[in-house]
């Protein structure tokens, strides 16, 4: 008899686990046609260099920025590592 209590009370929380499942909404987004809903993009030298990087540039500058860009990319390549030191 316990055992078949078991098995009533198992197969009951099966249907209600299943039931449950069945009251999901749908998440879609809505989009406006046309309408960018986010945050507008600024262009990299635009913004502030971050305060613990060590890349240095000035705020709207493009050249200051795109020069620190090729100085880090300069200090990724490894060759330069290799060969040099």
């Amino acid at each position: 008899m316990n055992t078949l209590r078991w098995m009533a009370l198992a197969s009951a929380a099966l249907a209600l686990g299943t039931l449950a499942g069945c009251g999901e909404r749908e998440q879609v987004v809505v989009y406006k046609q046309g309408a960018y809903q986010g945050k507008p993009d600024q262009l990299p030298w635009q913004n502030a260099p971050l305060a613990y990087g060590d890349a240095k540039w000035t705020q709207g500058n493009e050249q200051s920025w795109a020069d620190s860009v090729k100085a880090r990319t300069r200090n990724q390549n490894e060759y330069v590592h290799i060969v040099h030191h």
